[in-house]
Order: C-alpha cells, then structure tokens, then sequence
C-alpha cells in the first residue's frame, strides 16, 4: 500500500519533526533525509522509527533500501507528492527517516581535544563546523543556547558528522566547568581583547576552543571564565570571520600544531 495523503498521521508527525525545534525535543526525535544519511544512521546503529521511500528508490538503490528498512521498527512507502511534501529540499532522493535522538547529557569522560559552540544559530554553520570537526580529529562536539543540531539544514551541512561525531549538548557554564574537571584548557575566540593570536596559542595538552554566536560571539561571562582568550589575526578591513570559516582554522590550529595530525 502506498501512502498518498499528506493527513497520514505518520506524514503528519514527520513534516512536525522537520519544521518544528520544539516538536524535535518533545518528541526525542528528528528527520534526516537522503540516501547518504539515512544509512549513516542505519550503519552508525541508530534507532530508526520511521522510514519513508518511494517506489522507485527502493527499485533503484535496492541494496541501500535493505540497509535502511532493515533498522527501521516501521517502514511506508509514499508516493512523490507526499515525499517532495516531506522533503526539505527542491529534488528529494525518495527516502526520509525518522531518527530516536541520542541522549546528550552524559558529558565526556575523558579527557581530548573539543569543540563547544555556545548560541551558534545558523544550523549551516552548525554542520559545517562539525563536519570540519570530524574531518580534523576532534574527540567531540559541546554545544550550548540555541545550537539545533537535529535541524535538517545543520544535518545535510554536516554531510552525516552529526550523526558520527560524539556531541554533547549541556548550559556553557556545566561545559566548562565539567571540561576544567577534566584538565581540559578552554580557549574562548574573541575579537577582540584577546590574549594572544590563535597562532601564538599553545594547543599541546587536552584542550577545546569555543565559538559564539554569529552575531554576537561569545558571551561576555563565557569568555571571561575560560583560561585563555584567542583571536584570528585579521588584515585589511575585515573584522570577523563566518563562524563556520573562524572554526575551521582554530580547529585547524589546535589538531595540527598540538601534533594531533
């Protein structure tokens, strides 16, 4: 049976998932749409409630549909029109899952090297930073405010490092504190009334670097309670860096120049 109706509760409840931040956490569940993420969750050992497809995509990728339906405690498959109604994006691959969120609250046992992002709001930056993250070599990602890591644009943006890379989401005040119990040295990038220049910083024991919001950076407590405050040299006329663009360097400069590389 092929489900047509955009009033299908279980359509219903997807289009909440994928439009609504405060149906996300309600719920304890997200949507994660496309071939390439929808296995990641499927491989990585995710819980998959729900999985959505399209005739021909079950045809098409039938290895990867048996992957995915597979992992999934419910699978339907929709017509087009209910999976480009679904779909966050202008040409839809033909299959979308709904995902059970990881528990977020146990911090990190261990000491490593970590990126906290406090009020970043932007969920493109979002998954940049993580992907960037991942790519590095970082041992997790703290996120604190408004950061929606289950937000559709954050997850395509992440290319599935969200769904990979260890994240932890508490206050910024419990993130540090829980970091220095560790002997981790946080380092808070400013622009200004720094300490010293990113290049400058010493990287070469269990550390993080935290990144504020786009437009306001990092609040002026945070900044003042982490050990160190570190900034991007700037030429020219340029004041600031996107912060998905700022992060790729200080994660750069913290994993390369601390050996971790």
């Amino acid at each position: 049976m092929i489900i047509t109706s955009k009033e299908n509760p279980a359509v219903k409840q997807a289009a909440k998932l994928a439009a609504s931040a405060k149906a996300r956490k309600k719920e304890k569940a997200f949507m994660t749409e496309g071939l390439r993420l929808c296995r990641d969750v499927a491989q990585s050992g995710g819980v998959i409630r729900t999985a959505f497809l399209t005739e021909a995509f079950a045809r098409d990728f039938a290895e990867d549909a048996a992957v995915i339906t597979a992992a999934a405690q419910h699978v339907f498959t929709v017509s087009d029109g209910v999976m480009q109604h679904l779909s966050d994006t202008d040409s839809p691959q033909g299959v979308l899952c709904v995902c059970q969120k990881p528990d977020f609250s146990v911090l990190p046992q261990t000491a490593g090297r970590f990126v906290v992002l406090e009020n970043v709001g932007d969920p493109a930056n979002l998954g940049a930073i993580a992907r960037t993250a991942e790519a590095l070599g970082a041992d997790g990602l703290l996120v604190s405010g408004g950061c929606d890591v289950y937000h559709p644009k954050a997850l395509r943006a992440s290319m599935g490092a969200l769904l990979r890379l260890p994240v932890f989401e508490a206050e910024i005040t419990a993130i540090l504190a829980h970091l220095r119990s560790l002997g981790v040295t946080t380092h808070a990038a400013v622009v200004y009334d720094a300490d010293c220049a990113v290049t400058q910083s010493t990287f070469d024991r269990p550390c993080a670097v935290i990144i504020g919001n786009e437009a306001n950076g990092i609040t002026p407590a945070t900044a003042a309670a982490c050990d160190s405050r570190i900034t991007i040299p700037m030429a020219g006329r340029a004041e600031s860096l996107n912060a998905a663009a700022a992060a790729c360097i200080l994660i750069w400069e913290m994993m390369g120049r601390g050996g971790a590389l």
